[in-house]
């Protein structure tokens, strides 16, 4: 196939993508070899691609080839998870656009109107990631609710309960009135709010007219009040001890207690306690035997319970319960106040502490079976400073709140029923048979329709903490080929804000159900930002879709400009302008194959300029691989692609390609031809897992290819350094420098290319060995060792050794000795003041001493200018 004047991305990238796929190129079994395995991090199942996920699978699929590269069995297993939260609210959504309401509809009704949804949107994000470049195993696609990964979850379950790990119990849990379901501590994220603080007055009933004053942020939960508390050690509230308050506006008497907790500081040193509604409040509620009143329905409006305000949502009660507080004369004063507000992940509303009876799991066993291997670089982060993030965690960690009330999702495998004496009871089991016939030893007499099974669904991330093990069906058949031979996988590639979330439950559930780890790698991306700063997201407008940019600058374009700002863990200020250098180097690479591939070769001795680039090129080739290897084991990734991309760029285009190019017209001999076509093709292979649809087409076009061959499955092979690639290499880039000062030289002097300039080494030229290629590259001719260069030449420094460029009629005398006069005129100038400083008494005397010796030392350096000038203004006179 004729190769185009012009990189196509588009048509190249759909061809070699469609080969891949029909050739199986990414399908992996287990074998001999050694084996390399990555699961992706499961986007939602109805999500769509964003730059996050553009990153993430970039720099898998980097890892993925590159494996594969050296020979390893690559498996890459790609998912989706069910996203509970996530989901439930678009099938909502979609529903209240038909006029339905959940309420409306029985669970089987509404799961029915789910699955479609997901059957509808699922796998979007999965289809784009092909155009990405995303080399998965597709054949394994895994479904967090598919039946092999439900089986799992509902087995883990039951395990877990039955060896005492998991409870339920009514607990203070995190609300979201939105999404109407309970959260992980780690579903809160904190944002600093500027808030009111609202300075309530609480009539004292046993001194009527008189008020203790609390200051709260939430003046809308007083219809929760079940006491004041003040620190015992408040000698400004001292007079509060034994009495009692009526709350305002609700008229209700509740006590001061005592408790050391209060904050003596904050405020009047007065707190209001509602013990249905702050955690701290109901642990003081449960140390002092106070009431509870849940003044919240689930949808976060005021319930009966409150006996004002009913029905209104929390919010407008803060807004109106101010207005009536000061009305009726019971508010001090409100002052602004910033503090954190806890806000939901998913929905992004303030979420309320709320008691509720939930399921938890004990995470005390699990923080001690996960905490070594991360600290003792048994798994290795990088970079390692999330391991104290990770450390901090386990150290104070909380019981994990595993049941959501929502009805997409695994369904808790718990049934009640009533037993022989009559009271409620449950049990747990996989399904409902046995749970039957467990419950059936506590009442004989029950029928399956006596069973109801819990309403509540696990948190999606109880599912997705199995994934590495699920995946390859290692829960339900633990001693399965394919999980022998793929776990623990090799890397986990993952954004560091689900880092409690899934990675470390991930290596929980690694210990617990495997005994060992789930990976040995764990490397964490930044976050997008834009160029100002900012995380990307939809309602900025600031997020560009990830898809219109590979339209507009090719997948292997936007995977480099994604690739050239992403260090690990740091945050990657992503600039549009950076695809487009992706874009330029694709350009790069096809022009100057199409270079090499339209040279005319013939059989003729190769030039002794040609051996000695070839010998050159092979080195640096060698050294930049050893790089490369060691940037790739430090997970430095775009290190690793800077490092490819100035082999090509720098050295094999600016200077190798350079050095060998026949004159014009002229054809090359095929030992250097071939030499180079060698290069191009390793150049190809170390570039092929960042930029994998260029390398293929051009890897395809090198040498003629039997159906079926690809780049991705041609082996990476460079010899290590010798001890003669260092010298070659050091001597190669003086050589540089000296074609650099001769060119230099042309462009101060306005010199043409096409005239030819001489050389003079001063003193030595330890560099003659590369004459041949310095007068190719430089257009010079005679190359002499001088003890005294001529007057008139353009002098050049490389280390301590010096060159000149002899002139001669090269330059206009008249004009030059003008440019010189004005030169020494300044420099003559510059010493007058200097001379005058260093005469100055007080100056020298009072002057730090490193001061005057740089004075002293512009004194030499400009003598020693004027001299050289003088001599120069001398010369050029005498001509």
């Amino acid at each position: 196939m004729e190769l185009a004047s012009k990189y196509e991305p588009q048509a190249v990238e759909a061809r070699w993508y469609k080969y891949w796929m029909d050739n199986k190129m990414f399908s992996s079994k287990p074998d001999g070899r050694e084996p390399y395995t990555i699961v992706i991090p499961p986007p939602n199942v109805t999500g769509v691609l964003h730059m996050g996920h553009m990153l993430n699978n970039t720099i898998q699929d980097i890892l993925v080839r590159r494996a594969r590269m050296e020979g390893k069995n690559a498996c890459w297993v790609p998912g989706t998870d069910h996203a509970s939260i996530a989901t439930e609210a678009k099938v909502v959504n979609k529903l209240a656009e038909q006029g339905l309401k959940k309420s409306d509809l029985t669970r089987d009704e509404f799961l029915k109107h789910a699955w479609d949804w997901t059957n509808e949107h699922g796998g979007i994000i999965l289809k784009q990631l092909r155009k990405l470049g995303a080399s998965c195993d597709w054949d394994r696609t895994a479904f967090t609710m598919d039946d092999k990964r439900s089986e799992g979850v509902i087995k883990v379950f039951c395990d877990l309960y039955n060896k005492g790990l998991i409870y339920r119990g009514v607990r203070m849990v995190n609300w979201d009135p939105k999404a109407q379901t309970a959260l992980s501590d780690e579903e809160v994220i904190y944002k600093d709010e500027h808030s009111k603080l609202y300075y309530l007055r609480y009539m004292v009933v046993e001194e009527p007219g008189r008020y203790a004053i609390v200051a709260t942020t939430r003046p809308e939960t007083i219809m929760g009040d079940t006491a004041m508390c003040i620190n015992p050690d408040d000698p400004k509230n001292q007079w509060l001890k034994g009495k009692h308050v009526i709350v305002p506006l609700v008229g209700r008497e509740i006590p001061v207690i005592e408790d050391e907790y209060v904050d003596i500081n904050f405020g009047t040193g007065c707190l209001k306690v509602t013990p249905a509604h702050d955690i701290n409040d109901h642990a003081l509620g449960l140390k002092h035997h106070l009431d509870t009143i849940d003044i919240f329905n689930d949808n976060g409006t005021i319930s009966e319970a409150a006996g004002l305000y009913v029905g209104m949502d929390r919010m407008d009660v803060r807004k109106q319960i101010a207005k009536d507080l000061t009305e009726a004369g019971l508010m001090e004063k409100v002052e602004d106040y910033n503090n954190k507000v806890g806000f939901s992940e998913r929905t992004n509303v303030p979420i309320e502490p709320k008691l509720s009876t939930q399921w938890f799991l004990s995470m005390k066993h699990f923080a001690d079976l996960s905490l070594e291997p991360v600290m003792s670089d048994e798994i290795q982060f990088y970079p390692p400073k999330y391991k104290n993030i990770y450390r901090h965690w386990l150290e104070n960690i909380k019981d994990w709140c595993i049941s959501r009330q929502l009805w997409w999702g695994h369904r808790i495998p718990a049934y009640y029923f009533t037993d022989s004496e009559g009271k409620r009871d449950f049990v747990v089991a996989e399904n409902a048979e046995k749970a039957l016939a467990m419950a059936k030893q506590k009442n004989p007499s029950l029928t399956p329709a006596d069973l109801v099974q819990d309403d509540d669904c696990l948190d999606t991330w109880f599912s997705s903490w199995l994934w590495p093990i699920s995946v390859f069906d290692g829960i339900n058949n633990p001693d399965n080929e394919e999980i022998n031979y793929y776990y623990p996988t090799s890397d986990l590639v993952t954004a560091p804000d689900i880092i409690f979330f899934w990675v470390a439950r991930m290596i929980m559930a690694g210990y617990e159900y495997r005994g060992k780890l789930p990976f040995k790698h764990v490397y964490f991306t930044g976050i997008v930002r834009d160029k100002l700063g900012r995380k990307m997201s939809k309602s900025l407008g600031n997020s560009p879709d990830p898809i219109m940019l590979i339209d507009k600058y090719g997948a292997d374009g936007v995977r480099m400009g994604m690739m050239l700002s992403a260090p690990a863990g740091n945050d990657i200020l992503f600039d549009e302008t950076l695809c487009e250098q992706g874009r330029n180097f694709n350009n790069k690479i096809w022009n100057a194959f199409r270079l090499v591939k339209g040279w005319e070769v013939c059989e003729g001795e190769q030039p002794e300029a040609n051996a000695i680039a070839v010998n050159w090129f092979a080195a640096k080739l060698r050294q930049t691989n050893a790089e490369v290897d060691d940037l790739f084991n430090k997970y430095r990734i775009s290190e690793a692609l800077m490092a490819v991309y100035r082999l090509f760029w720098d050295e094999f285009s600016s200077w190798y390609l350079e050095m060998i190019k026949p004159a014009y017209g002229q054809p090359i001999d095929s030992a250097t031809l071939d030499a180079t076509l060698k290069f191009f093709e390793t150049l190809l292979k170390m570039l092929h897992p960042f930029m994998p649809f260029i390398t293929e087409e051009l890897w395809q076009h090198i040498y003629e290819r039997k159906d079926g061959e690809s780049i991705m499955r041609d082996k990476l092979e460079v010899s290590p350094m010798t001890e003669a690639d260092a010298k070659l290499l050091a001597d190669i880039e003086s050589v540089k420098l000296i074609v650099s000062g001769i060119r230099t030289v042309r462009n101060k002097k306005n010199i043409p290319t096409k005239d030819e300039l001489n050389l003079q080494a001063v003193g030595s030229n330890k560099y003659a060995a590369y004459n041949c290629i310095i007068a190719k590259m430089a257009n010079v001719g005679a190359i002499d060792v001088v003890n005294e260069k001529d007057a008139t030449a353009a002098t050049f420094m490389v280390g301590t050794d010096e060159f000149a460029v002899p002139l001669g009629n090269m330059i206009d005398v008249e004009a030059e000795i003008a440019k010189q006069e004005a030169q020494l005129k300044h420099l003559e100038g510059f010493l007058a003041g200097i001379k005058k400083k260093l005469s100055n008494e007080k100056f020298v005397a009072n002057a730090p001493e490193a001061v005057v010796a740089m004075e002293r030392k512009k004194q030499k350096d400009s003598e020693e200018k004027i001299a050289a000038l003088k001599d120069s203004l001398a010369a050029l006179r005498g001509k």
